[in-house]
């Protein structure tokens, strides 16, 4: 039986119920404990019998705002969810109101599907990120990365670097490694800090060797990077963050993610391992640091990082 609470003793328990939900539901822990929801300010606070709370704020002549839906888990199944929301509803079309909006946490998947389920739709998202990463991420980090030439003849990757080198800004040697593991390491300062001019050394040198390069570097301090070629043709390429420098289509987002069959065939690195390791996400929090991912990925491919 729902009812509009109006006694100190219904006001009480629907405090106990918004209790009950902030313990059950809690919130993010960067977020102040509200404890008990405010009901002051509602416009209407309904219950089910003992078991269940709805609490409405008018945010406006067009719309209501469902601050709290509630029912205690040994009534739950009951459709008393549903029976409050439409409630709610009705209330705010008497009073003029054409929408409904309400907040749910990503984590709560239950209110997730009943509110998909009743026609909720998302009309904004609330987002978050560690300030740490934020000021990082405004101060611009590192950006650095290397080619790595699959050969043991570190003689003739330097006559190569010799010739490609200055065509991108750089003339002499550069700074060659190895081999190590059966690839030579290439770094120069006309590729360490630009990811294009990388790609495009890797590129020259696997076309130049008819071999197999790797460039792999990290950018910005946020995202980790690389590309394979094969006798200078481009056959895989992986960014952690694939959106991260702006919306890309659903293809490209796809396409960006590590292919493990083409690496394992390249570098002999374990399919599986790769799944595991050079994975995508959204947003670099959702990752390991950049620079402990790009160590990971150059370990995996039998590389020096």
């Amino acid at each position: 039986m729902i009812r509009i609470a109006t006694s100190a003793d219904d006001l009480r328990l629907a405090r106990e119920l918004c209790d009950e939900f902030n313990a059950e539901v809690p919130d993010k822990p960067w977020r102040e404990d509200d404890g008990a929801e405010s009901l002051g300010d509602a416009n209407l606070v309904l219950l089910a019998d003992d078991v269940g709370v709805a609490v409405a704020t008018s945010r406006g002549p067009r719309m209501w705002f469902l601050d709290v839906v509630y029912v205690r888990q040994a009534a739950r199944g009951q459709g008393i969810g549903v029976d409050l929301i439409r409630e709610i509803a009705r209330h705010a079309q008497d009073a003029g109101a054409e929408m409904v909006e309400l907040e749910v946490l990503e984590t709560n998947g239950g209110a997730r599907r009943l509110y998909d389920r009743l026609g909720f739709r998302t009309v904004e998202r609330s987002l978050a990120a560690p300030a740490a990463q934020l000021a990082a991420a405004a101060a611009g980090g590192p950006t650095y990365g290397a080619v790595h030439v699959q050969t043991d003849d570190i003689d003739a990757v330097s006559r190569n670097v010799d010739k490609v080198l200055p065509r991108l800004g750089r003339s002499g040697p550069g700074e060659l490694s190895g081999p190590d593991n059966g690839w030579v390491r290439v770094r120069s300062d006309a590729t360490d800090a630009d990811p294009a001019k990388l790609h495009a050394l890797a590129k020259e040198l696997s076309y130049a060797s008819g071999g197999v390069t790797l460039a792999l570097g990290v950018e910005d301090g946020a995202v980790v990077r690389y590309n394979l070629f094969d006798r200078g043709s481009s056959v895989d390429e992986y960014v952690s963050v694939p959106e991260y420098r702006g919306a890309l289509p659903p293809g490209d987002v796809i396409a960006l993610g590590a292919n493990p069959t083409v690496v394992a065939r390249l570098t002999g690195a374990d399919p599986r391992r790769v799944r595991e390791i050079a994975r995508t996400a959204e947003s670099p929090a959702e990752l390991p640091p950049a620079q402990e991912l790009y160590g990971e990925i150059a370990t995996l491919m039998g590389v020096k990082a």
